[in-house]
């Protein structure tokens, strides 16, 4: 049984080998890690190349133009051999038992979509804090705050096929989970840290309000909501973003952040 982990590249040398390592690093062996480079402009192709010349469950893939995240993870899920779809985008990292115990859990539970718990952390790789998740979460759920964090998410090609992404430039891992959750009733959550996100300047979400527009486009234009539901859902999303930004005890206490 193999994992297929999506990895869109981008500009991102200074973390690129941190996340390879981290997958390298993992007490799961039987995977492969699909790099695809959206026409990067520093050195994360040649660091890319050198991992796959050293190991061939490494493969690297060049997009002619750049196209965005959502181009690139199509693409790597197009190539992918393993049952089971996972996404690191190159900048964060994973835990080295996040696959062992991912695939036990959705193994042992018959779960086709599951998520976890996972850290923040720095450009320097220090932990900033904490992100809880919930046990299970179903489509309007996930319509009114997104739990799942790209970097821990993971799906089952025996249960869906191979799904993939809305090209979008933001949010087209929500949209991509909302359209799993059409399928089955819940994705469940392992109530513990599989991974590390990293909050620097070049992340695709450090630009709230940018990204927060693009879940609006998600409401209106993919999901196809109505004016007045898409409000009520995004209402949802604002006032847990404020809360976990400015108040994150009140927002612990208030079961915003798990």
């Amino acid at each position: 049984m193999v994992v297929s982990i999506i990895t869109p590249v981008f500009n991102c040398s200074s973390f690129i080998g941190d996340a390879i390592e981290s997958v390298i690093e993992q007490s799961f062996q039987s995977w492969e890690m699909i790099l695809v480079n959206d026409c990067s402009t520093d050195n994360s192709l040649a660091i890319a190349r050198l991992y796959s010349e050293k190991d061939e469950r490494i493969k690297v893939v060049e997009l002619s133009v750049n196209s965005g995240a959502a181009v690139a993870r199509n693409k790597a899920i197009s190539m992918a051999k393993g049952r089971y779809i996972a996404f690191l985008d190159a900048d964060d990292r994973w835990l080295p038992c996040k696959l062992e115990k991912q695939v036990n859990f959705m193994q042992g539970n018959r779960v086709p979509f599951s998520y976890a718990e996972y850290e923040r952390i720095d450009a320097d790789g220090n932990v900033l804090g904490h992100i809880g998740v919930p046990k299970k979460v179903s489509y309007s759920d996930l319509l009114k705050t997104c739990y799942i964090g790209c970097l821990t998410a993971m799906y089952d090609t025996d249960c869906f096929g191979k799904v993939y992404m809305p090209e979008i430039r933001k949010r087209q891992d929500f949209s991509l989970w909302l359209k799993l959750l059409k399928e089955v009733d819940y994705a469940y959550g392992i109530n513990e840290p599989l991974a590390q996100y990293r909050v620097h300047e070049g992340s695709i979400s450090f630009n709230k309000l940018h990204a927060s527009k693009y879940t609006w486009k998600v409401y209106r234009e993919v999901e196809s909501l109505s004016f007045f539901r898409s409000a009520y859902c995004f209402s949802h999303y604002a006032i847990r973003g404020v809360l976990r930004k400015n108040y994150p005890v009140l927002a612990r206490f208030l079961g915003v952040l798990h």
